[in-house]
């Protein structure tokens, strides 16, 4: 299982919100590409990266940002966040994303996840975020009356690399991720499920891995950075 470090992007720079709400961010660090590299220099095979101010204005903000990262690590990195044309997922592509998270657009146009996952194979995820089991778009401002497993369950045949689950109401609260509903939502698809929100220890981790579903990985954030994870503990355990 593959531990994937967040790094959200907020006006430049690397944070942490608390369940998605813009106000409540806490700033990590002032230069998210070092703050990228020190996660590659640790040992992360992947590194995930989300452009919050991005998400809300439907296009990407923090270019520059994402640009330096990539120029500073060499692991694979996955974006999210305002990536919402064809345009935008082959600007990213070209630049040395590689793979873009398409959130907003799974529930919007639905037919462009599709055409992209043709275009760039292995290349687009869909980001499922859910508040109480509903998909919310836009930032996450905006909820629909979708369930997260049937929307995944409308992308099995698109060739989609994976899907990030993330429990609105977990992330970035340090409460422990819904295991319960991300294994039945790996159960659900056959599309690799990746465990979002609320991961703020070993042991929730550890949970996520012997949770009996195949989960591809989970992404951990505001407790790397506070020290709640000892990064390397972590990796040691889920490659062991």
């Amino acid at each position: 299982m593959i531990l994937y470090p967040a790094i959200d992007l907020k006006d430049g720079h690397c944070v942490r919100l608390l369940k998605g709400e813009m106000d409540k961010a806490t700033v990590f660090s002032d230069s998210p590409a070092a703050q990228a590299r020190s996660f590659q220099d640790a040992g992360c095979d992947w590194i995930h990266l989300v452009d919050l101010n991005g998400a809300f204005a439907g296009e990407p903000v923090n270019a520059a940002a994402v640009e330096a990262i990539l120029a500073e690590i060499t692991v694979p990195a996955q974006l999210g966040g305002g990536i919402r044309d064809m345009a935008t997922i082959e600007r990213w592509l070209s630049k040395g994303i590689s793979r873009v998270i398409l959130g907003t657009v799974a529930v919007e146009n639905p037919d462009l996840v599709r055409d992209a996952a043709r275009a760039f194979p292995g290349k687009v995820a869909v980001g499922l975020d859910a508040r109480n089991g509903f998909v919310a778009t836009r930032g996450w401002a905006t909820e629909t009356e979708l369930q997260v497993t049937d929307l995944a369950r409308a992308f099995e045949d698109a060739g989609i690399a994976a899907i990030i689950y993330t429990d609105i109401n977990r992330d970035g609260a340090m409460q422990g991720p819904n295991i319960e509903a991300t294994a039945a939502l790996a159960h659900a698809v056959s599309i690799p499920v990746i465990a979002s929100g609320g991961v703020s220890s070993l042991d929730d981790l550890i949970a996520l891995r012997d949770c009996g579903a195949d989960l591809n990985g989970a992404i951990s954030g505001r407790a790397l950075y506070d020290g709640a994870i000892d990064l390397k503990a972590a990796l040691a355990a889920l490659k062991g």
